[in-house]
């Protein structure tokens, strides 16, 4: 990976459910998602109201602080209470992270190039190039769609798998690309999980 977000250069912004995403080319992304029933809607509507006082606050776009601020304030904290391993946590199960697995690496080096992922027992987090012509957008629904599929289809239940929306940074130098792969790879060991309740691609 050498793509890093250019702030002199145009960003590509769309407003998901809950977040703006950014995507700028084909360069380095660090991606969070998590399963729906992995936050408990009061914090989810608690972390929405002080996310919305802060943009008011601090319009886009934003210099480095406030980006560091943001992600202080709201995506690391969220990642904390995705650690404490609430809801199902269905993938915590072997055969379950299998299915995320394979659907993560399917298409890289066509789509997109991987750098390291961890599947943790209630979210994934993914670091990657995207090929260019390719849209972040489009590559996380199919992402999701298609495990969605097949994890309703191996529990033999329905309804959603994925909550809406997901956490996308853009990689601003080595030094944030190091950081994002150390974050990955120590997840598992932050979240106290052990052997078997997680994979890490590299293995």
């Amino acid at each position: 990976m050498t793509r890093f977000y250019n702030p002199y250069e145009g960003v590509d912004r769309y407003d998901g459910p809950n977040l703006p995403h950014w995507q700028q080319g084909d360069l380095a992304i660090f991606v969070t998602w998590r399963l729906a029933d992995s936050l408990p809607s009061e914090k989810l509507l608690q972390l929405r109201r002080e996310r919305e006082l802060w943009m008011s606050n601090n319009p886009q776009p934003w210099d480095i602080s406030q980006t560091d601020e943001y992600r202080e304030l709201f995506s690391l904290r969220m990642e904390s209470w995705l650690d404490a391993g609430q809801g199902s946590c269905c993938l915590r199960k072997t055969e379950m992270r299998q299915i995320v697995f394979n659907g993560l690496t399917h298409f890289s080096g066509e789509r997109y190039v991987l750098d390291s992922f961890v599947i943790m027992p209630n979210h994934i987090h993914v670091l990657f190039d995207l090929v260019p012509g390719y849209r972040l957008k489009k590559i996380l629904y199919s992402w999701k769609s298609f495990t969605a599929k097949q994890i309703n289809a191996k529990t033999g239940q329905s309804g959603p798998v994925w909550a809406d929306d997901y956490w996308d940074r853009l990689i601003r130098s080595d030094q944030h690309l190091q950081a994002c792969r150390r974050y990955i790879q120590s997840n598992p060991v932050k979240a106290k999980l052990r052997a078997g309740e997680y994979s890490l691609y590299p293995v």
